[in-house]
C-alpha cells in the first residue's frame, strides 16, 4: 500500500507546474510526510502520557494540527471534503503554516530538539506545488500513511531510501546524495562503531552513513534505556551544505527512528581546521565527500595543504576532526592514490604519518550509478603511522550499472579477508618502507592477479589454423565415405 501511495504522489506532482524533476518530488513529499510523521509522534506521546496519568502539551498549536488543516475528519472518521483546497489551501500553507513553523527555530531550547528541527526544515524549503488542488490530493494520500508502529516506520524508511536512490539515478545533482547501501553497510561493518562512540559525517547528504551506523548499533546488542538515549541524542553528527540534501538527510534519519538528528546546515569546508579543538572531535568518521568539486581560494585558506579539490580538503578535515584512536571509512577517487600534484603528495604523506591506513578497498567502475569515476575506500585509524597497507581489489564477473548494481554478496569476500588481512588473488599487502618516499604513490597494482595468457605470435596462429584445416578435411573425407 505504501509503495503505491508514493507512486500516486509522484504522478500528481509530475502534473504540477512547480515540480519538474525527481528532486522536486522528493523535496515536496518530504515536508508533507514530515508533518504527518510529527502528528503521529504527538499522538503517540499524548497516549503514553494519558496511560501514565500525565498531561502532554503538543508542540503544534491546534490551528496548525494536521487534523485541522490537512485532514479534518467527519464524525464517521472520513475526510471532510469541505476542507480547504485550491487557492485557499495554497494561501494557508504558504502564508500561515510555513511562517508559523519557521519560528520554532528561534524559540527552541537547543539545536538537538525536535522543535529546532521543525524550525530549520521550514526555514530551508518552500512549498513548490503550484496547484492547491494537486496539494490537496497529495495531502489526502499522505494522510493514509501511518508511522505509529516500528514495522510501519521501517517500511516507510525503506520506501524513502528508494526515492532517494531514484533521485540519484535521475541525474542532475541527485547522485551526490546517494551512496550504494551495500557499500555503506560494508564500510560500517569494517569500521565497527561501538555504542558510546560518536559518529560523524561532514558531507552528510541523505545521511546514508549515519542511518546505517544507527541500524548497526541498534542491532549490535540488547539495548538498555541508557543505550537508547545515547543513540538518540549523543551519537550521530553531520553537516551538510545544500538545502535539499540537508532536508532529505534529516527526514531519512527521522524515518529510521532518530527523533531529532544532530545535522547542521553549514559548509563544512568554510570552517578553519586550525580551530578544531578536542571537544569538537569524534570517535568515528564515515563519509563519501563529493568528488570533482572545486573550492574557491578563500575556502582553501582554511587548510594547511592548499588545493581546489573538494575531496582532498574533506580528507584533511576528517583527519583533523578524528580523536586519537578514532576510526574512519572514507570514499575517495582512486586517483588520490597516485596523483603527482604537490597537494595530493602532501595529503598522502600526512595520512600515512599521522594515521594507520590499514585497508584500501579498490572498487570497480560503475559502483556509483551515473558516475564514471573509479573510487577507493580508505580505512584508517588516527594516532599511529602506517607501516603496512592491505589492498583488496573488487573484481566482479559482470559490469555494474543501474539494472545490475553492487550488492552485499559482492563484498562478502572482502569483509571476510579484511579481518586477517590475508593475501589472495584479489588482495595483497604493501609495506610503506617499500613505496617511493618522495611521492608516497599508493597505486593499487595487484601482484597476485592471475597472469593473462600472452598473445600468440602470427606464425603460431597460422600453424594452429593449419592444424584445424587438416582436422576439418579429415572429418569431411570421413563423411564422404559414409555417403
Amino acid at each position: 500500500m505504501f509503495e503505491q501511495t508514493f507512486k500516486n504522489i509522484d504522478d500528481i506532482l509530475h502534473k504540477d507546474a512547480g515540480c519538474g524533476s525527481e528532486l522536486d518530488y522528493v523535496e515536496q513529499t518530504s515536508w508533507v510526510l514530515f508533518l504527518k510523521y510529527l502528528d503521529d509522534l504527538e499522538k503517540t506521546k499524548e497516549n503514553a502520557a494519558l496511560l501514565s496519568g500525565q498531561e502532554y502539551t503538543r508542540l503544534i498549536d491546534p490551528t496548525y494540527h494536521w487534523t485541522t488543516w490537512a485532514a479534518p475528519k467527519l464524525a464517521n472518521g472520513k475526510i471532510d471534503h469541505n476542507a480547504q483546497t485550491g487557492d485557499d489551501l495554497l494561501d494557508f500553507v504558504n502564508n500561515e503554516l510555513f511562517p508559523y513553523l519557521k519560528k520554532f527555530k528561534a524559540n527552541a531550547s537547543g539545536a538537538d530538539t525536535i522543535e529546532y528541527k521543525i524550525g530549520e526544515i521550514f526555514s530551508e524549503l518552500k512549498n513548490r506545488v503550484q496547484s492547491g488542488y494537486n496539494l490537496r490530493e497529495v495531502v489526502e494520500l499522505v494522510d493514509k500513511l501511518r508511522f505509529r508502529t516500528h514495522a510501519e516506520q521501517l517500511e516507510m524508511s525503506h520506501l524513502y531510501e528508494g526515492k532517494i536512490k531514484n533521485m540519484g539515478n535521475a541525474g542532475r545533482n541527485g547522485g551526490e546524495y546517494y551512496t550504494p547501501r551495500p557499500l555503506i553497510k560494508t564500510i560500517v561493518k569494517v569500521v565497527d562503531p561501538q555504542i558510546g562512540e560518536t559518529v560523524y559525517d561532514g558531507a552528510v547528504g541523505s545521511a546514508g552513513f549515519l542511518v546505517e551506523a544507527f541500524d548497526y548499533l541498534k542491532n549490535s546488542k540488547k539495548l538498555s534505556t541508557q543505550d537508547i538515549e545515547t543513540l538518540q541524542k549523543n551519537t550521530f553528527y553531520g553537516k551538510e551544505k545544500k538545502s535539499l540534501a540537508y532536508i532529505i538527510g534529516i527526514m531519512n534519519m527521522i524515518l529510521h527512528g532518530v527523533e531529532a538528528p544532530n545535522i547542521i546546515h553549514t559548509n563544512t569546508l568554510a570552517e578553519n581546521i586550525a580551530d578544531i579543538q578536542e571537544k569538537d572531535r569524534y570517535n568515528v568518521v564515515l563519509a563519501n565527500p563529493p568528488f570533482g568539486g572545486k573550492e574557491r581560494t578563500e575556502v582553501q585558506e582554511n587548510f594547511p595543504i592548499k588545493t581546489g579539490e573538494t575531496a582532498s580538503l574533506f580528507l584533511q578535515h576528517f583527519i583533523k576532526i578524528l580523536k586519537a584512536g578514532g576510526k574512519a571509512g572514507v570514499v575517495i577517487k582512486n586517483t588520490f592514490l597516485s596523483n603527482t600534484d604537490n597537494a595530493s603528495i602532501a595529503i598522502r604523506k600526512e595520512l600515512l604519518e599521522n594515521c594507520n591506513l590499514h585497508t584500501v578497498l579498490d572498487l570497480p567502475g560503475g559502483t556509483f550509478t551515473g558516475a564514471g569515476v573509479k573510487t577507493v575506500v580508505l580505512f584508517f585509524t588516527k594516532g599511529e603511522p602506517t607501516k603496512k597497507v592491505w589492498f583488496y581489489q573488487l573484481n566482479l564477473d559482470r559490469n555494474l550499472g543501474k539494472t545490475n548494481p553492487l550488492n552485499e554478496k559482492d563484498l562478502a569476500d572482502f569483509v571476510k579477508l579484511q579481518k586477517t588481512k590475508a593475501e589472495s588473488e584479489n588482495s595483497w599487502n604493501v609495506r610503506i618502507s617499500d613505496i617511493d618516499q618522495n611521492t608516497f604513490d599508493l597505486s593499487a597494482k595487484n601482484p597476485n592477479a592471475p597472469e593473462e595468457a600472452p598473445l600468440r605470435q602470427p606464425n603460431e596462429i597460422l600453424e594452429a589454423m593449419a592444424i584445424l584445416d587438416k582436422e576439418t578435411n579429415t572429418i569431411l573425407e570421413s563423411i564422404k565415405e559414409l555417403i
